[in-house]
This record gives structure tokens, C-alpha cells and sequence, in this order.
């Protein structure tokens, strides 16, 4: 099997990857920025800073969390927690590399299509590559920071410039995205990317479960996009048998100064449009312990969005 360029640092680093992300630099980076939420072109602006659940979710001890939620009937955050702490994407940033490849070529072959296909529903790391590569790697980042105004987005650092699952970014701009998508982009790119979301398979095409977060805490119909990295390349149980509390083993390793947030912690995120009529943009970001296991992190995770869900009103 092709190495994924994110799990070739295996090869110079004792890394286990997965759909590329890890823990944050520390406390500090968390509150770094102010929690504010500007709005996309030709909407309002809205400002974060007030916007809370009745009760916050409780963060488990040892694991790292940002969350916001945009209610788009009240058109203003109602929920977020360090809405602009960076993380590692994972494969949360495929969504940018759909806009930018749609936007940049109005004709799409039906290889092309199945490319995006694949790499949005199934989370397909290969065919994310292939996009990466042909989009000019980080180029494709820069744009797309530039055009949707995206305060925490960054490129891989130039040390490792084919690994896309070490985009920085914060919840903040995952958030924007999606309002990118929904109230600013073509109707073409906004059709194709969220009609392809809203048919994310319960199965990732490397065998990892895709329903954590999202898919398990809240009621559907919902449009999602996952981001997993740190838990090896091959899931302890493939998706269709659900692993159950297996072990899975991770090197940490030190971020500080590598430029990559959280490098040698595991992440998860779930990301997406929620609620009748797709009310809210939710956007939920984890870091865990080196050495967590998936099934560990599932749950943390999982619990945190369902308990987020729930506070909303």
C-alpha cells in the first residue's frame, strides 16, 4: 500500500499517524486570542465573547478541547470554548482542499469527481494527496486563508510540506468555513461539498469508524466531516466490527518548536452542520494523552458533543 505522505514521517520520526492531527502547546496557546467570530463576506459580524451553554460540557482531565456552535437562526455563536486555539486539522482541512479545487476548475472529469467523492464521504487520504499535490500543496491553504479570511489557518510548516493533516487551524475558521459554504460560495461548490457531507459513510475508506462525535450525540439528519490522527494507520478493529476498549499504542513526541500543534498527542474532531434544517455550525476539536486508545478518545470526545448538543436552546 502507498504510504499517505502524513504517515511517511514514520519514517524519520517515530510518529503513529493516522488521518493526521495531536496535544497543545500548553494552556497558554488556548486563551492566546480572543473568542470572537467574525462573520463571511456580506453577513454581520458576531461577537463570541458572550456566547455560552447553560452548562458547559465538562473537558476530561488530560484531554484538550475547542469547541464553538453558530446558530443560524439567531445568526450568533451560543456556544464556544478558546474558539481560537490551533490545532492540527487532520483531515477536517479536505473541506478547504474541495473548495479550492471546485472553485479553480469550473469543468471536474469524473475521475476528478470521484476524487472528491471519496476523499469528503469516505475521508480518503489518498485521494486527498492526489488534490494536495496537484493543488500546489500549501498554496491551496494560503488561498483559501486569504479569500475567506481565516485568522488561525496556516500551511504545513516547511519542514513538512506534503503532510496536509498538519494544516494549522482553530474552530473559529472551521466555523467560518462552513458559513463560507453555506451563505457566500457558488451554488455549484456549495451543492457538491455539503451534498457530499451529508453522505459521510460510517466507515472511513482505512477502516477507522467515522462515527464519533457528530454522528453518535446528535439526531440526524446532520452533514459531517471527521479528522482523526495519531492512532497508528490500521484501526485496532475495523470499522465494521466496532472496537471495544482495544489498546493502541502512540510514540509522543515534543511539538514545541516543530511548528505542528500537538505532534505525538492522538486527535479527534467532529465537525458539521446540526439540527432541523441544519440550525447550527458545530465545530469540536480534541487533543488526548499520548498513548490514549481510540476507543478512550471515542468516548471523550463523543460525550462532550453530546453534552454540548443538549445545552443548546
Amino acid at each position: 500500500m502507498r504510504m499517505k505522505p502524513w504517515a511517511a514521517v514514520a519514517a524519520a520520526v517515530p510518529l503513529a499517524a493516522g488521518c493526521v492531527a495531536g496535544p497543545s502547546a500548553g494552556p497558554a496557546s488556548a486563551t492566546a486570542a480572543p473568542e470572537t467570530l467574525s462573520a463571511p463576506a456580506a453577513t454581520p459580524s458576531a461577537s463570541a465573547s458572550t456566547a455560552r451553554t447553560a452548562r458547559p460540557p465538562k473537558v476530561p482531565a488530560g484531554t484538550t478541547a475547542s469547541w464553538l456552535v453558530f446558530d443560524r437562526t439567531k445568526g450568533k455563536p451560543v456556544a464556544t470554548r478558546h474558539a481560537h486555539r490551533k490545532f492540527r486539522s487532520a483531515s477536517v482541512i479536505k473541506i478547504l482542499m474541495a473548495i479550492d479545487f471546485l472553485e479553480r476548475n469550473r469543468q471536474v472529469s469524473a475521475a476528478d469527481a470521484r476524487l472528491l467523492k471519496i476523499m469528503l464521504r469516505e475521508s480518503d487520504d489518498d485521494a486527498a494527496s492526489t488534490l494536495w499535490d496537484r493543488g500546489g500543496k500549501g498554496a491551496i491553504v494560503t488561498r483559501m486563508a486569504r479569500k475567506l479570511r481565516l485568522s488561525d489557518t496556516t500551511p504545513p510548516p516547511a519542514t513538512h510540506p506534503g503532510f496536509w493533516g498538519y494544516v494549522s487551524l482553530s474552530v473559529h475558521d472551521i466555523v467560518r468555513t462552513y458559513r463560507y459554504l453555506l451563505d457566500t460560495a457558488e451554488p455549484r461548490v456549495r451543492d457538491i461539498v455539503l451534498g457530499h457531507l451529508r453522505e459521510a459513510t460510517p466507515c472511513g475508506s482505512d477502516g477507522f469508524d467515522q462515527t464519533f462525535g457528530i454522528p453518535s450525540a446528535v439526531p440526524r439528519p446532520f452533514a459531517v466531516k471527521q479528522g482523526w490522527s495519531g492512532f497508528g494507520t490500521v484501526p485496532p478493529v475495523r470499522c465494521d466490527a466496532r472496537a471495544q476498549g482495544a489498546s493502541i499504542s502512540t510514540v509522543a513526541l515534543r511539538s514545541r518548536g516543530s511548528g505542528i500543534p500537538d505532534l505525538g498527542r492522538p486527535v479527534l474532531h467532529t465537525t458539521g452542520l446540526v439540527g432541523k434544517g441544519e440550525r447550527y455550525v458545530m465545530a469540536v476539536l480534541t487533543a488526548h494523552p499520548a498513548g490514549a486508545t481510540w476507543s478512550s478518545s471515542v468516548r471523550r470526545i463523543t460525550g462532550l458533543t453530546k453534552d454540548l448538543y443538549r445545552g443548546l436552546s
